[in-house]
């Protein structure tokens, strides 16, 4: 099957927790959980998860069934469009998530799907995040001719 598709979860900044890539014709309700469940147990201080509503039954059974316990409870909170909005409406923190795919659709490495196996093209996404971090971080701009130290 040609095409990947990608399914990321990030924090409210648009850094990327954790990424699942598989070929195109794998279903978003069975590829959501299985990003969402590492990422969940991992950070454990995670108290909400806001989603599309192509992942609403699929999330609000994983975690009533795992994660809802008596010591801790993850709250779902699906995007909807606002009542009788029609064109483009701008969603509440959607635009985080579009924004990080933004960041990394401008990565060379990620512009095309070079690698064959999944786990080396989520790899690369994580790479990508990485130096867009340090990049922040440390405020290196890149120019096109450096002034000489």
């Amino acid at each position: 099957m040609k095409g990947r598709k990608r399914h990321i979860v990030v924090d409210v900044l648009g850094l990327v927790l954790g990424c699942y890539g598989r070929a195109a014709n794998v279903a978003d309700v069975k590829a959501a959980p299985a990003v969402l469940t590492w990422v969940l147990e991992l950070y454990e201080q995670m108290a909400k998860v806001l989603a599309d509503k192509g992942y609403q039954e699929a999330l609000k059974a994983l975690i009533s069934n795992t994660f809802d316990t008596e010591e801790r409870s993850v709250e779902v909170e699906i995007s909807q469009h606002p009542e009788g909005a029609k064109g483009f409406q701008l969603e509440p923190k959607r635009w985080i998530v579009e924004r990080t795919w933004t960041w990394l659709d401008n990565a060379r490495a990620l512009a095309r799907d070079y690698e064959t196996l999944p786990e080396n093209h989520e790899g690369m996404i994580y790479v990508v995040m990485i130096r867009l971090m340090l990049r922040q971080l440390t405020n290196n701009r890149r120019t096109r001719n450096p002034r000489p130290a």
